[in-house]
């Protein structure tokens, strides 16, 4: 009896084991299915950010392209590689020979991006290093290009034209990888110490002939204001000159020997000239002042006759005039 106790206890220890090993394995076995399921869907999900594009690859093949957002692909087997396509800048500088054979430094920027319809091709024919592979060689070429065809003095002088000449070399040469050039800006041209001189003293030379050509315009302005105001005043006197031969000519009509006369005796105030001219001289003439001669009137004036004497009497005799 007890040693079939015992039998019966040593077998339900067995049974417990067995029970608690195959739960254990069939949480492992769980949490391994659902391990692989997590990371199978963590890689079948990708989130493409703005501003970029995903390139898918099967099995390393690139098989299509992944827009911005929550995306899903097949995973284990599908990669993703992303690509900027937003508005990069880059600058680079060269040394050419410019058309008279002058040795210019030239420092560009540009501004380019990667087409998002393109980057398929741009990835699976060059690379994610497109800058260095394929960017920096044909900025190199357009710059020596554009170079070539301008003096040196012409980079100088036409500027605008020289980035647009290095824009369409590279546009040509990069819209068939899928890369677009937006825009071409040209920093700085640096030239020879011997020729920076040169361009000196011609810009001097030029500013010199530029404020003599000025100097002489505002002469030649002020020489013919000084002829305008000469000819306005002689303009002038001429008209003031025939306005008084007009009136001269309308007194002229008028006066008269008798009109003078009047106007004479208008003005005359009494009193005789003290000299008068004739052919032996000046002959003095003596004022009698108007008192004195009204009392010598009254001396050489005879008094009044009788005018019946009486009988006997003489007429009295008329007094002579005193001198």
């Amino acid at each position: 009896m007890n040693q079939q106790g015992s039998g019966n206890r040593s077998f339900g220890r067995g049974s417990g084991t067995t029970l608690r090993g195959g739960t254990v394995a069939s949480l492992i076995g769980l949490g391994v299915v659902a391990l692989i399921a997590i990371i199978a869907i963590t890689n079948s999900i990708t989130i493409v950010d703005a501003g970029t594009r995903g390139v898918l690859k099967t099995f390393g093949e690139v098989t299509g392209i992944l827009n911005e957002g929550l995306n899903y692909r097949v995973p284990f087997i599908t990669s993703v590689t992303t690509v900027d396509v937003k508005t990069q800048r880059y600058g680079s500088s060269t040394s050419a020979a410019s058309s008279d054979l002058q040795i210019v430094t030239t420092e560009v920027v540009i501004n380019y991006r990667p087409e998002p319809s393109s980057v398929d091709q741009l990835v699976r024919e060059i690379g994610t290093e497109y800058v260095d592979r394929v960017v920096e060689p044909a900025l190199q070429e357009a710059l020596k290009a554009a170079t070539a065809e301008f003096t040196a003095e012409e980079l100088i002088t036409r500027r605008p034209e020289v980035s647009t000449a290095i824009q369409e070399t590279l546009r040509e040469r990069l819209s068939t990888r899928g890369i677009t050039v937006e825009a071409v800006a040209i920093t700085e041209f640096s030239f020879s110490e011997e020729f920076a001189r040169e361009i000196e003293a011609k810009q001097v030379a030029e500013q010199a002939a530029l404020r003599a050509q000025q100097e002489l315009r505002r002469a030649q302005i002020e020489a013919q204001q000084q002829v305008a105001r000469a000819e306005a005043e002689a303009e002038a006197r001429l008209e003031i000159a025939r306005a008084e031969a007009e009136a001269l000519r309308l007194q002229r009509e008028v006066i008269s020997p008798e009109l003078l006369q009047l106007r004479f005796i208008e003005r005359w105030d009494g009193i005789l000239p003290r000299f008068l001219g004739g052919d032996t001289g000046m002959i003095p003439l003596v004022n009698i002042p108007e008192t004195e001669f009204g009392a010598d009137q009254a001396r050489t004036t005879p008094a009044p006759a009788p005018a019946n004497p009486a009988p006997g009497e003489e007429p009295a005799a008329e007094p002579t005039a005193t001198p």
